[in-house]
This record gives C-alpha cells, sequence and structure tokens, in this order.
C-alpha cells in the first residue's frame, strides 16, 4: 500500500464560477464539519413514516456494547480534502473537493 504525501501550490489558476472566468485563486485547507442537529428529527420522523424501528422498546438505543465491539470501527485511515479556493478578484470563496486520500497533505509555494 502506498503513503502518500500530497503537495498542492498555494494557488492556483482555476474557474471562478461568481466571476464567470478563469482567475487565480489563493488555496487552503477547508475544515471538516460535524453532523448538524438533524439527528433527532430524522429518528423523529421515521417513527412517523413507520419504519423498522418503530414500536415498543428502545432497540438498544441506551443499553449497547462500546461502539467497537459491534460496529466497524476505523474502516477508513484517512479522509478526502476538501479545499478552500478564495478568488482574487472578487475575493469569493468556493469549496472544492477535489482532493485525493491522503495520510498528510501540505499546502506548499510553487517549486520554481
Amino acid at each position: 500500500m502506498r503513503k502518500y504525501k500530497l503537495k498542492i501550490p498555494k494557488t492556483r489558476r482555476t474557474f471562478c464560477k461568481f466571476c464567470k472566468t478563469q482567475t487565480t485563486h489563493a488555496v487552503a485547507l477547508a475544515k471538516k464539519k460535524e453532523r448538524g442537529t438533524l439527528r433527532i428529527g430524522s429518528i423523529a420522523r421515521l417513527s412517523k413514516r413507520g419504519s423498522a424501528k418503530t414500536g415498543f422498546g428502545n432497540h438498544g438505543k441506551f443499553s449497547r456494547k462500546a461502539l467497537s465491539a459491534w460496529k466497524r470501527m476505523g474502516a477508513k485511515t484517512s479522509k478526502k480534502s476538501d479545499f478552500r479556493l478564495k478568488c482574487s478578484v472578487c475575493n469569493k470563496t468556493q469549496v472544492r473537493s477535489s482532493g485525493k486520500r491522503t495520510k498528510k497533505l501540505s499546502i506548499e509555494d510553487k517549486a520554481v
């Protein structure tokens, strides 16, 4: 298995969807965010729609073993990186998930 160390230039010339032209963008790494507060609402919606989770009992919601005992934990060792591209003309930012799966990622100046 290969161990990738991805080196990405600090600036990239790419299409800006706000300017509608190709401009220079500053590249930064966007942080992955946690899932929102819809979790509780989505479970309530499931019960209203008559899912298999409805009925009596807690369905193991409150009394379970540790997650690592029953759930496949740690299947992937790396995440795909999201890049935040900031346009040098209009200063607007767009997030692109055009990254590869890597353990180490570094944003560097272009080698001359």
